[in-house]
């Protein structure tokens, strides 16, 4: 079925598998699952065999909640080595009027940026188009003018890194439709086209990695990924609760928001008894002890968290004050990481839309409070939108990633597949490659007659 896509989302702590079909402009999930990631580390694939399994394991899910088997995927692609430079493409236009063969050739010249030995372009986006001198143009064919220049924002990875993921895919048997940058995927589903145009610093916090993606005027500037993410944190807490197992660790990061909750509802029922002691109390004369004691009981109390119903062996409770410093310490270093990053590329990142923070580690507590504090500008927890159908499962911010690939590919504007080689056997891209995606694009944009 041509109408169906399907995504495959690959991260550090679990691989997503979304089939969704488009009916009526409305896209509508008909399947997904989510598989534990192994073999995958920091976003990088370490071992080809266990992350075949994952891969599979999600993908199968998906298929039989779907009720059908595909033959193709969207995937996504990140790790450390992922990097960004902005370059221009210029031609003199072949006649009066800028046609398709115009823009390819632009595009053809800002892909010859240098990269370095031994790395791929998987995505050349271009920001802008110019007309002699005129900027600010999305669409340039139809237009009048004798110079035609691009200014392109090019993501590369490791070569690799992509044969390896390449690799993991044929093996199930799937063609890739487009290999996406993880942050430029969780873009789609997250951003607004607001925000987009205002300027704004997205953070796909993920398990292994930060995404880090900016905007501004409405085209992306600046495509990076930082090793460390929710992982750090969890052998932080599993280190400073004293807790034998990284899983245990794990429970309390994923169940903080219901743990404080719970805590603080109780305290709200224990200040209600309080009061109502204290109310008693006043009639024989002790109020001034009752306050006391309030005084001295209160901070213990709301200081508890319960882990009983985590099922951890040996911890009842865990200190809240300890668990919110452990978190707040890993997390203010991971944004002063980004911080530092952004501002030794030149870019900018107090943005005036702010900073949206999405993926599985999104949810931390205080985590917005902390970027606000480190990056000093406003920040928001963004969640995925677009998807119709059975997303019950995948409505959080860690489906991001994986909901943005769908879209994506519904819309596939063909600038993913951005090194222009030939599908060989067994090779997974569309074919014609980019230029030829470029071609149906403009086509598409253009009015007929």
């Amino acid at each position: 079925m041509s109408n169906i896509v399907t995504a495959i989302d690959i991260g550090s702590s679990k691989v997503v598998a979304i089939i969704a079909v488009l009916d009526d402009d409305k896209i509508k999930v008909i399947g997904e699952a989510t598989y534990p990631s192994y073999g995958i580390r920091k976003g990088e694939i370490t071992s080809i065999d266990e992350a075949i399994n994952s891969i599979a394991s999600a993908l199968n899910g998906a298929e039989r909640m779907a009720g059908l088997t595909v033959s193709s995927a969207y995937v996504s692609i990140n790790g450390k080595n992922i990097i960004s430079n902005n370059n221009k493409g210029v031609v003199a236009v072949s006649d009066a009027e800028i046609a398709e063969d115009d823009v390819l050739r632009a595009l053809g010249q800002a892909r010859t940026v240098a990269i370095p030995p031994g790395r791929d372009i998987i995505h050349l986006l271009p920001r802008e188009f110019i007309i002699d001198q005129q900027s600010g143009i999305k669409v340039p064919i139809g237009m009048t003018g004798t110079r035609l220049e691009v200014d392109a924002h090019i993501i590369s990875a490791p070569t690799t890194a992509i044969h390896n993921l390449e690799k993991c895919i044929q093996r199930i048997g799937l063609r890739i439709d487009g290999i996406v940058f993880t942050g430029w995927a969780s873009a789609q589903s997250v951003l607004t086209s607001t925000e987009k145009e205002l300027g704004v610093l997205l953070l796909d916090f993920g398990g292994g990695t930060v995404s880090v993606t900016t905007f501004v005027e409405d085209a992306v500037t600046y495509s990076t990924s930082i090793p460390f993410g929710g992982s750090n944190v969890t052998r932080d807490l599993a280190a400073g609760l004293r807790l034998s197992q990284l899983e245990d660790a794990e429970k309390i990061k994923i169940h903080a928001e219901e743990l404080f909750k719970k805590a603080d509802s109780r305290n709200s029922l224990d200040d209600a008894d309080n009061k109502t002691a204290l109310e008693r109390k006043k009639s024989s004369n002790n109020e001034k002890d009752s306050k006391e004691k309030k005084e001295k009981k209160e901070p213990v109390k709301s200081d508890v968290l319960d882990v009983t119903d985590l099922n951890i062996e040996g911890v009842k409770t865990i200190s809240r004050k300890l668990f919110t410093e452990i978190i707040e310490a890993r997390v203010t270093e991971i944004f002063e990481l980004v911080k530092e990053d952004i501002e030794q590329s030149g870019n900018e990142y107090k943005l005036p839309a702010g900073i949206i923070i999405t993926g599985g580690s999104a949810n931390l507590p205080n985590i917005t409070q902390l970027a606000k504090d480190v990056f000093g500008v406003p920040a928001r927890v963004g969640v995925p939108r677009g998807l119709e159908g059975l997303t019950d499962g995948i409505s959080g911010s860690a489906y991001a990633a994986a909901q943005g690939l769908i879209l994506y590919g519904v819309k596939d504007e063909g600038f993913n597949d951005a090194s222009p080689r030939k599908p060989k056997a067994g090779n997974s891209y569309k074919q014609g490659g980019l230029f030829g995606k470029v071609v149906d694009f403009f086509k598409g944009l253009v009015p007929n007659g």
